[in-house]
């Protein structure tokens, strides 16, 4: 756990100090965010952010590269190098995206080539909780390890329409995932150190670096360097833990938790799932590219209600918490102690959204921007 702790507060320390001086370069290289109808900005804002947290993420994993306990998990695979050679292509295609702009065929075939990287490197789905345990076969183990990943990157990548939003939810869904990786590997005595505990742990560590920056008012947004390497990563993790679980190892009461790897990713992003889900729905009934931006997000219906923004993305880091939350407690507590909890969240969730509080925070002076150059 202390390795662990380490690898996070290095996470959170570089992407810290890193993001003041990738903002300076986002501005002088013309990285700027500019408002647009959907947006709820008030001026141009840096979007180069994510290079900052790709540098925290990249130091975290070069630090559990040198702890002792840690070393096993890049001496025993490929799954290190996978993990680098993915968040390189995503930051090249994240970083011509927020520059120049791509067309969504582009954008999704470079996500298709990171998840490939992924699956053919070894981090990749092997079994499926149908009829007992179905292993796959090579080729479809591919495509749903590449169908999981874009749906992942897709999701984040969605929901990053507020300041802060989008990194406090990955912060909250990696730690709950955090949470289950690691207790899981104590519940059935697995090797402490894991891709999928390291992973969440790093992203913790530079979504929480990050957000003294990204919070409203914020000073810099991740883009999409920040938002595809958030969810590349976030589906990696997921990936991993459940190639760890052999359930036709475990028995009796611990046969749920063993499942759980296929079911945990959908609770932990069920809010960017939900907010993707219902876009794409939208759109195409309206006869638009599923990808075509609009201004009705979850987060946009939240403001429209009354909600100030940082309401907003509290009520959705609430959301998040209490889903994500729930599916861990279900895999290690009676399900009824579970199901009392997430019952008393809903209420209180529940009574929060209808009870909007108004928008003075909304009303704070906007940051300055100096310009360099001409």
């Amino acid at each position: 756990m202390r390795e662990y702790l380490l690898c996070l507060l290095a996470a959170a320390a570089v992407t810290y100090l890193l993001t003041p001086t990738v903002r300076v370069l986002a501005v002088r290289l013309g990285f700027m965010a500019a408002v647009r109808d959907r947006d709820v900005h008030a001026e141009p804002t840096p979007r180069l952010g994510g290079l900052a947290m790709v540098g925290g993420i990249m130091a975290g994993l070069l630090l559990a590269s040198k702890l002792p306990m840690m070393r096993s998990v890049f001496e025993e695979s490929h799954t290190g190098w996978a993990l680098a050679g993915a968040i390189l292509i995503i930051v090249a295609l994240g970083i011509v995206d927020d520059r120049w702009g791509l067309d969504a065929p582009t954008k999704l075939a470079g996500q298709v080539l990171a998840a490939g990287v992924l699956a053919f490197q070894g981090v990749a789905v092997i079994w499926l909780p149908i009829g007992g345990t179905f292993v796959l076969d090579p080729l479809t183990s591919v495509l749903f390890t590449v169908i999981i990943v874009l749906i992942s990157i897709n999701a984040i990548n969605f929901v990053d329409g507020l300041d802060g939003l989008a990194a406090g939810i990955v912060a909250v869904s990696a730690g709950a995932f955090f949470a289950y990786a690691y207790l899981l590997s104590v519940e059935l005595g697995f090797e402490r150190a894991t891709v999928a505990a390291l992973v969440s742990a790093l992203l913790v560590g530079t979504c929480v670096g990050f957000l003294p920056n990204n919070f409203f008012r914020a000073r810099i947004f991740m883009g999409d360097t920040g938002s595809m390497t958030l969810g590349l990563l976030l589906a990696a993790g997921t990936i991993t833990l459940s190639g760890q679980v052999d359930p036709s190892a475990v028995a009796g009461a611990t046969l749920l938790p063993a499942f759980l790897p296929v079911i945990l990713p959908v609770a932990v992003m069920a809010v960017p799932l939900v907010d993707m889900a219902l876009a794409v729905i939208r759109r195409t009934r309206a006869g638009r590219s599923p990808f075509a931006p609009d201004k009705q997000h979850l987060h946009h219906r939240l403001l429209e209600m009354g909600h100030s923004q940082v309401r907003a993305v509290l009520l959705m880091y609430a959301w998040t918490a209490l889903v994500a939350g729930t599916a861990v407690l279900v895999a290690f507590v009676p399900l009824w102690w579970a199901l009392g909890v997430f019952l008393v969240g809903l209420g209180l969730l529940i009574w929060a959204v209808r009870r909007p509080a108004g928008r003075v925070a909304d009303v704070a002076p906007p940051t300055r921007i100096r310009p360099t150059g001409s």
